[in-house]
């Protein structure tokens, strides 16, 4: 009886990592395609709402696939050198910030192009996004290079050459970095929070001036709105900690189950919206994505040999 157990848990761990690949393969397809159609079309690189919106494509490529491939890293190699997890971990800690501050900036750039339309060109430069992108790189990776030094000021210097379980928990578990994660989520998340609110009631109470374009402020507000929706699945991310420790209290059975299944809720699916939410609803991306597949399927259709 005890000889089927390995067998059952070998099978558990392939399905949960094959269901892991093929999502974040399928994914990252699906956002790989729109930044190929971005970069093969120069009227994208001049505007800053296409530029900030493939940088959060982008980033959520590099959170997808270092989030599987350190999902199934921890299930065949079990334990990490300390000092190798702890720049993965860096890494992933800056991405995941990342996408709440693409949101608010994007939030911002549509506040300016309804609400200042005349000054839009001047504040809103390619340049000045390009540094913004930067700004948002060096403000999310602030708090990931903290939680090294605290744990360098709490750690012997033997603790980063053992192997561990590559794991925020097993690292970073002190009451510093407590306290600092409450600080930093909570200023970080009320500055995103705040900028949506008052973004959206600036761009409706626009959208009720008669001199506004309606349609544009329209589509301008639905899309802080969207920009609300992902970022309460961007949230996931911090309350799935709690809501693994309540489930797994109530069903201690299920542990491995539960941790997978908010695993896939909070990385891997909110990595989709993205393109569902901006991609698909601009027009002009659509339009290209259509021609960059027709092109793709007339190469396909004269390289294939005629019989």
């Amino acid at each position: 009886m005890n000889s089927t157990v390995p067998v059952d848990q070998f099978y558990d761990m392939l399905i949960k990592n094959f269901i892991s690949v093929v999502l974040g393969l399928i994914i990252n397809y699906i956002n790989g395609t729109f930044v190929i159609v971005f970069f093969k079309d120069i009227m994208f690189f001049s505007d800053p709402r296409y530029i900030l919106y493939i940088h959060l494509v982008i980033n959520d490529m590099i959170m997808l696939s270092v989030s599987v491939g350190l999902q199934v890293a921890t299930y065949v190699l079990r334990n990490f050198n300390a000092s190798v997890c702890c720049v993965v971990l860096l890494f992933l800690s800056t991405v995941t910030k990342n996408s709440p501050l693409n949101l608010a900036c994007m939030a911002i750039e549509r506040y300016i192009a309804i609400c200042k339309p005349l000054h839009h060109s001047q504040i809103c430069t390619v340049r000045r996004t390009h540094m913004l992108i930067c700004f948002i790189w060096t403000v999310a990776a602030a708090p990931a290079l903290s939680d090294i030094f605290i744990a360098l000021s709490n750690r012997p210097a033997s603790f980063f050459s053992t192997a561990i379980l590559c794991h925020m928990l097993y690292i970073y578990n002190t009451w510093q970095h407590t306290v600092k994660d409450t600080v930093v989520n909570v200023v970080y998340l009320s500055f995103v929070w705040i900028t949506l609110i008052v973004t959206y009631f600036k761009v409706f109470s626009a959208a009720n001036a008669a001199s506004a374009d309606q349609v544009s402020a329209r589509k301008a507000r639905n899309t802080i709105l969207l920009h609300g929706v992902q970022l309460l699945l961007c949230m996931m991310s911090y309350i799935t900690p709690f809501m693994s420790t309540a489930l797994v209290d109530l069903f201690p059975q299920s542990r491995t189950n539960i941790l997978f299944i908010l695993f896939l809720l909070s990385n891997v699916l909110p990595r989709l919206l993205s393109p569902l939410i901006y991609g698909l609803r601009d027009k002009q991306f659509v339009e290209r994505v259509k021609v960059y597949f027709c092109c793709k399927q007339v190469r396909r259709t004269q390289i294939m040999p005629v019989k």
